[in-house]
């Protein structure tokens, strides 16, 4: 999807996923070659849609996997000359791009198996701090802002120090969809089974974990997904949540990955006659297909209940992954069912929906 494409009107912040760092300067440094051309595409979306603020994410599940830039946030969070380096870098991206703030998506401080350090549960607050006064104290007229990307399993949040990073930061990005995928074929306690990679039923769980810590609700986006997570089953007469998979679902002509599907690529399954059941405690549904294909997803009706969960807990807001999966349907089906008005967009005929 070209920057361009975007279906405006819905969203108030567009997080762009991702800037690295560079594990030997700590600067800030492009994805890929070809990603820097895209920054300021993206942010001239500002000039559509009024309000409207586009954010950094920096770092990623892949940028913490085993290679050159696995320690390099635990090295930034323990070295002041390294954050010296890293917050001019960051400063100067945001204003020559015309970026409004940075979302750190750390995954995971801590975690062994993610090539964390335990002195990452206290370097991280610190670093959070001196970001922020780094912000604070750049002579700037444009306020930054800073949120964190959250994982919803206490495996890995144990290894945040989330009560003393509240009162540094503007919100949290709870990541509550991934909650189940292929990988659970080597997690013990579930095996492989099919479940549905988002569940209302576990994000109520997760989000216990904040309020334990006393998290203010109004602080907590929680994540939503415009894709969902496919299975090919060991026995196609056996195609309810719990029955065991053998691999990851067939790859999409789009995603071109096995075990994951984008809402466009879904819909045309549904579309060519796939079976589609409602779990309504976990509010999400399951397609079958193919007779061994098996995918979990959300639609406007699940989005809706989700969405009044949400609001029934005061949270923040929700965030999606990605806008690159949808073709505007998804977002314009969550506008419609939360009664959500469209804000007014250059180049629309109009600014509103109309029932």
């Amino acid at each position: 999807m070209a920057p361009e494409d975007v279906t405006l009107g819905y969203w108030t912040h567009i997080n762009f996923a991702f800037a690295y760092i560079d594990p030997g300067t700590f600067e800030i440094a492009p994805m890929s070659n070809d990603v820097a051309a895209l920054y300021q595409r993206v942010s001239a979306l500002k000039q559509k849609q009024n309000g409207l603020e586009v954010w950094i994410s920096v770092g990623g599940w892949s940028f913490n996997d085993p290679g050159a830039t696995a320690t390099t946030f635990s090295n930034l969070a323990r070295s002041t000359s390294a954050q010296s380096a890293f917050f001019k870098s960051l400063i100067s991206f945001l204003v020559n791009n015309n970026f409004d703030g940075v979302d750190l998506d750390w995954e995971y401080p801590v975690a062994p198996d993610r090539f964390g350090s335990p002195d990452d549960f206290v370097n991280f607050v610190s670093f959070l701090k001196n970001l922020r006064a780094a912000f604070d104290n750049a002579g700037l007229s444009h306020r930054f802002g800073i949120s964190l990307t959250l994982p919803s399993s206490y495996w890995y949040l144990q290894g945040f120090d989330i009560a003393g990073m509240e009162p540094i930061i503007d919100w949290f990005n709870v990541m509550t969809y991934d909650l189940h995928g292929t990988w659970d074929s080597s997690v013990k306690s579930i095996g492989n089974i099919v479940q549905a990679h988002t569940n209302l039923t576990e994000i109520n769980l997760a989000l216990q974990l904040l309020w334990r810590n006393n998290i203010d609700p109004a602080k907590v986006n929680m994540g939503l997904g415009f894709y969902g997570r496919s299975f090919t089953l060991t026995d196609p007469s056996c195609s309810a949540t719990g029955c065991p998979f053998s691999a990851g679902g067939n790859a999409g002509p789009c995603t071109a990955t096995a075990g994951i599907l984008s809402s466009v690529e879904i819909g045309d399954v549904i579309s060519a006659g796939a079976t589609v059941t409602l779990d309504k405690d976990a509010a999400v549904k399951i397609v079958t297909w193919g007779g061994n294909q098996w995918v979990s997803y959300d639609d406007g009706e699940t989005m809706k209940t989700k969405l009044q969960y949400a609001n029934s807990k005061c949270l923040g807001g929700t965030l999606v992954w990605a806008m690159d999966l949808d073709n505007g349907t998804m977002i314009g089906d969550m506008g419609k069912t939360s009664n959500f008005s469209k804000k007014v967009v250059t180049g629309d005929y109009s600014g509103l929906w109309f029932y």
